[in-house]
């Protein structure tokens, strides 16, 4: 079954804003922090990390995290995600223990706009999905054989079924369709938007970036007002390489 991108914001660092803004502060202040929270007001807090973005002063926006949860990804696009590891974590279904026996996957935009194409794709996946369910039956019935008499018979069936589709998930597509619960610190983030929302990414990890800053735009607007490829803030660092959209990017980000 096709299924489509889903991301939910699920936890974050309360209050992210005032949280940096403190953090920063004490950096350039001889009062404690007590002191320095009292006097962060709202309009205190948004000039302050509007200087500290403009200054590039990105060390203590790590002390605020953002976890997100997505449904309807690819393990193509989780194979890239995973790359971002400085101050990230990640929790994956694991085929492994998760047996499949519907298994739901991404089709890319280019494919099911041909309709032959997208025929193709989706006959493929309904054979992957018969050849996985022969696969875990024919390792089923190979490992019974070995089962004890001696201790839980239900145990051992549990584990055969375990060892059963450990091997069978080889058959399984980079399009198979997983979730994946995600946490970034916000220093992270900026780096996973320089280069996940440019044009120049691949187009489904640049639809999850995308609506992961529109998520946290909403919680934190002043941190992450300048987050996005680096196009929008200076010339495109991509040079020859460049999608030659910058005017249109910017404006896709200013409206965001």
């Amino acid at each position: 079954m096709e299924k489509q991108l889903k991301v939910y914001l699920i936890n974050h660092t309360p209050h992210p804003e005032k949280t940096v803004a403190s953090a920063a502060k004490l950096c350039y202040s001889r009062v404690g922090v007590e002191e320095i929270e009292e006097n962060l007001n709202t309009e205190k807090i948004q000039k302050f990390l509007q200087i500290l973005m403009d200054m590039g002063h990105e060390s203590p926006v790590e002390h605020v995290y953002f976890t997100f949860a997505a449904e309807g990804v690819s393990r193509a696009l989780t194979h890239q995600l995973v790359r971002h590891r400085i101050g990230c974590s990640y929790s994956q279904q694991s085929q492994r223990y998760v047996k499949l026996d519907q298994f739901d996957y991404v089709i890319p935009p280019s494919i099911n706009d041909i309709p032959q194409a997208r025929e193709v794709f989706i006959k493929a996946m309904e054979q992957d999905q018969e050849h996985y369910d022969r696969l875990v039956q024919m390792l089923v019935e190979k490992y019974s054989g070995s089962i004890s008499e001696e201790g839980s018979k239900e145990g051992a069936l549990s584990m055969i079924e375990k060892k059963a589709i450990e091997d069978a998930r080889y058959i399984f597509p980079n399009a198979c369709e997983t979730k994946i619960v995600f946490t970034m610190n916000a220093r992270a983030l900026f780096n996973f938007f320089k280069q996940r929302c440019c044009e120049r990414a691949q187009w489904e990890i640049r639809g999850l970036a995308t609506e992961m800053l529109k998520k946290v735009k909403e919680i934190a607007p002043v941190l992450f007002d300048q987050a996005g490829p680096d196009c929008i803030k200076g010339a495109c660092p991509e040079k020859q390489m460049s999608c030659g959209k910058t005017e249109k990017v910017r404006e896709k980000f200013k409206k965001l």
